[in-house]
């Protein structure tokens, strides 16, 4: 399979879908689909049509991690070939974050390791009911850093330090109530309820997510008046959008 066919994009209507097609290596990272979803990610950015991206796996899958091929070449890497290596996927993840419109996972199968990391950077996460989480890099002596920076604005404390200090996979169910996927729907019904979810973002304002969307990643960090102050001038800046008149002259109008 050659390089550029490893990640397929496609767009329905105002969704573009990134789609992981390596199914026989379980949709498993390596540098030229970490390279080919940042492509994606920003060539979806770049469409003023498109309001929210979804990120899937071909086959069985969501995505299992680092292949074989780049766990060899972690272990043979010198520091500054590992530095580099490392900041590619932080920039994926940072990437995620800065997409103007929502960036949703779409979960099948298995998410682990590096394949959970990416659910858990994207906005939202929907998976089947069969679907299972897990971090267990701990179980060959590494560390799920740079995503630990993501899981813990998601999750509890405690939750984050049991999942990535235990190895453990846990079912979609669980991750839900963990605060890792925000709904679960059924393997049958999937694709559909996925449809009609994402379909969700065609009925609100797109300028109104957008700004939404930033100030909520914006305040991170904040202390509270500064996290006020910040919501207040984006507040006046949404008020001067088209969306923004438009619909307050259909309100007014009912």
């Amino acid at each position: 399979m050659n390089e550029q066919s490893q990640l397929i994009y496609t767009t329905e209507g105002a969704v573009a879908l990134l789609t992981l097609n390596r199914p026989e290596k379980r949709n498993a990272l390596n540098d030229a689909l970490i390279a080919g979803l940042k492509d994606a990610l920003r060539r979806a950015d770049a469409s003023d049509a498109v309001r929210v991206v979804v990120i899937t796996g071909a086959g069985a899958d969501f995505c299992s991690g680092a292949d074989l091929s780049a766990l060899q070449k972690i272990s043979e890497s010198s520091i500054t070939e590992n530095l580099e290596d490392a900041g590619s996927l932080a920039e994926l993840f940072a990437l995620i974050r800065r997409v103007r419109v929502p960036v949703v996972a779409a979960v099948r199968g298995r998410a682990l390791a590096g394949g959970c990391g990416l659910a858990t950077a994207c906005d939202l996460v929907v998976a089947t009911r069969s679907a299972r989480f897990g971090y267990p890099e701990v179980k060959i002596g590494f560390v799920p850093a740079m995503v630990m920076a993501i899981l813990r604005r998601n999750v509890s404390e405690k939750r984050a330090f049991e999942l990535i200090t235990r190895g453990a996979e846990i079912g979609a169910e669980e991750a839900a109530a963990y605060g890792l996927v925000n709904h679960v729907f059924d393997d049958e019904s999937f694709e559909t309820e996925v449809e009609k979810y994402v379909a969700g973002f065609e009925r609100v304002s797109r300028s109104a997510v957008m700004l939404t969307k930033r100030l909520l990643y914006h305040m991170d960090g904040m202390t509270f008046d500064a996290a006020l102050q910040s919501g207040a001038d984006l507040n006046a800046i949404a008020r001067m959008t088209e969306d923004c008149r438009q619909g307050i002259a259909r309100f007014l109008k009912k």
